[in-house]
């Protein structure tokens, strides 16, 4: 898992840079189309990839790298590296087009969720809270209905729900693609 772990360990350094210098995020994250003429920070061609790398805070980036690790190591097996790879960033872009056409941001990890979810449906995932353990089909749906309960809803601010959810649907749509 070599593309896995190149990806955890970018992520890490770009957070730990962001700590060292935090206006590093404003030319990287993800600006909705037009901000820049209303006083905000532009909207640049690179962001719908390097906002993929930011994170907000330490449980932000933890809980994204445990996801990253248990869901992309397993895919990256399957897929091999080039293609996971691709798989990867399609679910970032797809993502980032879905927070842009919805809101107005971490869903490739979403996407390896999904794919976790199809390629290992009996495999058994616990919940952190409360513990509880279900097959990962089963985990994959549940955090759909979470993501697309908390985007509705406007619960958690500053979290991309919808981000997440095209994450997933980019994902899907590379699948079946495949397939």
């Amino acid at each position: 898992m070599p593309i896995t772990l190149a990806l955890i360990v970018a992520n890490v350094v770009v957070y730990l840079l962001q700590g060292l210098a935090p206006g590093i995020v404003v030319p990287f994250a993800l600006w909705p189309l037009g901000a820049g003429e209303h006083g905000g920070a532009p909207f640049e061609p690179w962001q719908p990839i390097t906002y993929a790398f930011l994170h907000g805070n330490l449980p932000h980036i933890a809980f994204n790298m445990l996801g990253l690790y248990m869901f992309g190591g397993p895919i990256e097996r399957v897929f091999g590296s080039r293609r996971y790879l691709v798989y990867y960033f399609v679910c970032v872009v797809s993502a980032a087009i879905t927070q842009l056409l919805v809101a107005g941001m971490m869903g490739a990890v979403y996407g390896l969720l999904l794919a976790y979810g199809i390629y290992f449906p009996h495999n058994r995932v616990m919940l952190l809270f409360p513990p509880i353990p279900m097959p990962a089909r089963v985990f994959v749906v549940v955090y759909a209905a979470i993501e697309l309960f908390l985007g509705v809803t406007g619960t958690q601010e500053g979290v991309a729900h919808f981000a997440h959810l095209g994450g997933m649907i980019g994902g899907y749509l590379l699948l079946r693609l495949w397939r």
